[in-house]
C-alpha cells in the first residue's frame, strides 16, 4: 500500500478549500430548503391550572389529598368532547374534536395538584387561545359536574416566538458537518487515485531521477 504524505493531503486539501466551503454552502442552502417544504412550524403553549379550593383559610391535609386523587380525572375531563367542543365553537375553530385532540397533552407534575396543558398549532396565536380557553371551559365544568371550585389557572398560555419542531441552529450546524465531511471525503479519494507527479520531491522518491533544474511556471502574457 501507498505511504500517504500527510503534508502533501494538506497542502492538496488547502488548494481545494474554495471546493469545499463551496460544497458546504450547497449542502445548507438544499437542507434548509428541504426543511421548510417538509416541516411545517408547530408552535406549542401550555397553561397550568392548580387545584385548590379558592379563599378556604383553613386548607387542610384531607383536602390536600382528595385534590391529588382527583388530579387523573380532571386530566381526562381536560380533552374530553364536551370540554374540546365548547372550545371550538368558543373561539370559532375550523376544527373537529378529532382533528384537535391530538394536539392537546395534558400532563400532572409529580405529586403536586398542578395540571399541565399544551396546545400544538402552526399558528402561535391560536395555539395560545386554545389552551387559554381549554383552562377557562375545565374551570366551568368542574364547577358543574363537582359543585366545587377548587380550579384556578396558574399561569396562563403566551405567544412563543418559536417554533418547538425546528432547531436553525442544531440543523445548520448539521448541514455544515455533513458538507464537511462529504467534501473532504470526495477530495481525498481524488487525491488518493490521483497519479499525477505534484512535487520535484515526488519524482525523486517514485522515480529515481535525480532533478538537474526546475522550469518556473510563467504565467500566460496578453
Amino acid at each position: 500500500m501507498e505511504e500517504i504524505n500527510i503534508l502533501e493531503v494538506l497542502e492538496y486539501f488547502k488548494s481545494k478549500i474554495i471546493w469545499i466551503i463551496g460544497t458546504i454552502l450547497i449542502i445548507v442552502i438544499l437542507g434548509n430548503v428541504y426543511t421548510v417544504i417538509t416541516r411545517e412550524p408547530l408552535y406549542k403553549s401550555n397553561t397550568t391550572v392548580v387545584l385548590a379550593n379558592s379563599g378556604d383559610s383553613s386548607y387542610s391535609q384531607t383536602a390536600l389529598s382528595i385534590n391529588q386523587n382527583l388530579v387523573p380525572t380532571y386530566s381526562e375531563m381536560v380533552k374530553s368532547r364536551k370540554v374540546l367542543s365548547q372550545v371550538i365553537n368558543n373561539l370559532d375553530l375550523d376544527y373537529t374534536v378529532e382533528e384537535l385532540t391530538p394536539a392537546i397533552g395534558v400532563s400532572s407534575v409529580a405529586d403536586t395538584e398542578i395540571i399541565k396543558i399544551e396546545v400544538s398549532d402552526s399558528n402561535a396565536k391560536v395555539a395560545r387561545d386554545i389552551a387559554n380557553e381549554i383552562a377557562d371551559v375545565f374551570t366551568e365544568e368542574v364547577k358543574q359536574y363537582y359543585n366545587l371550585d377548587n380550579v384556578s389557572v396558574l399561569d396562563a398560555a403566551i405567544i412563543e416566538k418559536e417554533p418547538y419542531n425546528i432547531t436553525y441552529l442544531k440543523d445548520n450546524l448539521i448541514y455544515i458537518l455533513v458538507g464537511l465531511i462529504l467534501s473532504c471525503g470526495v477530495i481525498f479519494i481524488i487525491y488518493y487515485f490521483d497519479t499525477t507527479i505534484k512535487s520535484t520531491e515526488a519524482i525523486e522518491e517514485k522515480l529515481g531521477l535525480t532533478i538537474l533544474g526546475v522550469v518556473p511556471e510563467e504565467g500566460r502574457r496578453r
